[in-house]
């Protein structure tokens, strides 16, 4: 038994990946399961409402859930005969994005969902004339779009108390950056980088590295850091303050960026022509720690990281990640590595954007699957993704997070995502088949094998 204190362990599964896809029966019966098998951690992806790509990642609102995460009966059958006083109250709670939010997708749905900045001008540069209007030419479908949020918020915090019943902890995930044609820009445009026809003046992205000899250039608008903090950071904090409402923990996707930021001119079409601009990331973490006492964040540091990134992620006393699938550079000081990852982190297998464990072996060199094999102890190719799992779960990492496809031990064919491609993303779902009883007392054993079963799983 290994003698350091109790760290928990969970699991990565997007919503939209349970076999409904939906937050139903199906997300209550995995926190069921999460609970028996000992797990104390539920992660997912975004649950924004995702553009064309169905990526989570880029989505029409920061704060908006996503309607496809409840069927259209069932949020009909949720707000029929609603408590109008907690529905007023949780209406005037929302209202400093929900307005915005149901009325750019009204406008959107008026304009054949073209982008807001091909909008005629009056709601393109949202003329105060304008806007108010369309609110009272449309109060039908504004209210409509109220009570879908209501129906997706009474329905998460349902989920959220039946996992806090069960000793879940609900773990979500914030990009850093938001899509150009999102109410979030359109709303809140003095803070970001565009011209005066609401287009970018600066993009996102990041420079030719070890993931990508060309870089990438993610196309996001960039923040105006000046205009954000002469406001006190109020978006952001915002911002912030709605997903720790929602999380008991989150993730700050590309955390880089709070350090400084990759500037691609806009009228580039590569990424690899930009410069790195410094971000006032501690005044901006100083705020949010005022506003919300303790920060429940975790850093995403993957990537090339500076030595500024990690001295900011430790003076807010942020863990980062590791990533054992970064391990096998050969260096022996490569952070990934099971025994240089660090208590200060959460250690996976692989992330959303990875294959699969089964996959990415597969696709190594034979030479460097022999040396993997080797160093996780393991005769056969078929062992090594649960050599994968034990080596993170035995890390001193403070939480240990496994994909569920790598739980289920699954080849490529269930691989979530690959960056810088289109077809085939975010699509895979489980099936509940193969979260047997049999798998969930597996899991309990090695869970308190590692000391990582807390105690009220115990």
């Amino acid at each position: 038994m290994c003698a350091r204190a109790r760290h928990p362990a969970g699991v990565l599964l997007h919503p939209g990946s349970l076999p409904s896809g939906r937050l139903d029966q199906d997300a209550l019966r995995w926190i069921d399961w999460l609970s028996e098998a000992g797990f104390s951690i539920w992660q997912v992806l975004p649950l924004g409402v995702p553009q064309d790509n169905r990526s989570p990642y880029m989505c029409l609102s920061s704060f908006a859930i996503n309607p496809a995460l409840m069927t259209e009966p069932d949020i009909d059958a949720s707000t029929r005969g609603l408590d109008l006083g907690n529905f007023l109250y949780w209406y005037r709670c929302q209202q400093y994005w929900l307005d915005d939010y149901a009325l750019f997708r009204v406008l959107k749905t008026q304009y054949a969902d073209q982008a807001w900045y091909e909008w005629p001008d009056e709601y393109r540069q949202r003329q105060p004339e304008a806007l108010e209007t369309a609110r009272k030419t449309h109060q039908q479908a504004l209210k409509a779009l109220f009570l879908q949020q209501y129906a997706l918020h009474m329905r998460w915090q349902k989920i959220r108390e039946h996992a806090r019943s069960r000793g879940v902890s609900l773990f979500g995930d914030l990009p850093i950056f938001v899509a150009h044609d999102s109410a979030d820009v359109w709303a809140n445009q003095q803070v970001f980088l565009l011209d005066e026809q609401g287009q970018p003046r600066f993009v996102a992205g990041v420079p030719p590295d070890y993931f990508s000899e060309t870089g990438q250039r993610w196309g996001n608008p960039q923040y105006d850091w000046n205009a954000l903090q002469s406001s006190g950071f109020s978006y952001w904090i915002k911002r912030l303050g709605y997903h720790i409402e929602h999380f008991d923990l989150l993730r700050i996707d590309h955390f880089r960026g709070l350090e400084s930021s990759w500037m691609i001119d806009a009228a580039s079409e590569g990424a690899a022509q930009g410069y790195w601009q410094g971000v006032p990331g501690v005044a901006l973490l100083e705020a949010a720690r005022e506003q919300f006492g303790s920060l429940p964040l975790v850093a995403e540091n993957l990537g090339t990281i500076t030595h500024e990134v990690e001295v900011l992620r430790q003076q807010f006393d942020l863990p980062g990640m590791a990533v054992l699938q970064f391990a096998w550079d050969g260096s022996p000081d490569n952070p990934h590595l099971p025994d240089n990852i660090l208590e200060d982190c959460v250690a996976y297998t692989g992330t959303h954007d990875n294959d699969t464990t089964v996959g990415w072996f597969a696709s190594l060199d034979q030479k460097v699957q022999n040396k993997i094999m080797q160093k996780m102890d393991v005769k056969q190719a078929g062992q090594v993704c649960e050599a994968m799992i034990d080596a993170a779960l035995g890390s001193a990492a403070q939480r240990v997070v496994i994909p569920l496809q790598d739980l289920l031990a699954l080849d490529s064919s269930a691989r979530m995502n690959t960056p810088g491609t289109d077809l085939g993303n975010w699509a895979w779902q489980a099936n509940f088949d193969c979260l047997t009883p049999a798998l969930a007392s597996d899991c309990r054993q090695r869970l308190k094998k590692f000391n990582r079963l807390e105690q009220k799983h115990e």
